[in-house]
């Protein structure tokens, strides 16, 4: 049987062949959905070694990356296993680069981690208009909504995009987290953000944070 802490260290080591070998023979031993769903949750504590080793420094961008590909490898290898149960599913991000800002390696790896612990994110690219902010969160009422921005004119598309989401009366139904170069304490006030981040791992914590 898998030892849980071992794969959970594996996925903080960055470990590929370790977790994959694991991985590999514990779907093999036919195990029950209540067992894939542990093994599924000792994958995403390993997110979250890697996401402290990113804060210490210790873990850089590139770490991140391959951590979050290595986590959907994982869960695509015991999706025969979990059935069609989303027991690890602990809330919905509707996220995007704001209009006129293209950059969007921030954004990916907030995804990629966001996913890695068990959120549902919808990622709308970048360059989004405040309407298809407004439309994602109606279609599918989030928990939170993620907005993400590089260039200093990013705070003003920011703003922009929250006053758009108070215009259609949604800002109250949601939390919203900014994230990017550019953001400070200063800027989330003025935004009207309920927090920021300029670290995906820390950003991901504040989220989960929001819908324990």
């Amino acid at each position: 049987m898998i030892v849980l802490n071992e794969l959970t260290q594996a996925i903080g080591d960055l470990d590929e062949e370790k977790v994959m070998e694991m991985l590999a023979e514990f779907v093999y031993s036919k195990p029950t959905e209540n067992e894939a769903q542990e093994v599924v949750n000792a994958c995403q504590q390993g997110m979250g070694i890697v996401g402290d080793l990113f804060e210490k420094g210790e873990y850089f961008v590139g770490d991140l990356i391959f951590a979050g590909q290595l986590l959907t490898e994982a869960i695509n290898t015991l999706k025969p296993v979990i059935g069609g149960k989303s027991a690890s599913k602990v809330g919905t991000i509707v996220l995007g680069t704001v209009h006129g800002d293209l950059h969007d390696i921030g954004k990916n790896i907030f995804r990629s981690m966001a996913e890695a612990a068990g959120f549902v994110v919808h990622d709308l690219g970048t360059d989004q208009p405040v309407s298809n902010f407004v439309e994602k969160v109606k279609e599918v009422n989030p928990d939170i909504v993620g907005m993400s921005g590089v260039l200093t004119l990013a705070i003003e598309s920011m703003k922009d995009t929250i006053d758009g989401l108070k215009k259609a009366g949604l800002r109250d139904g949601v939390r919203i987290i900014i994230g990017g170069n550019p953001v400070t304490k200063e800027a989330c006030e003025y935004v009207g953000a309920d927090a920021f981040t300029s670290n995906a791992a820390a950003g991901v914590k504040i989220c989960q944070g929001w819908v324990r």
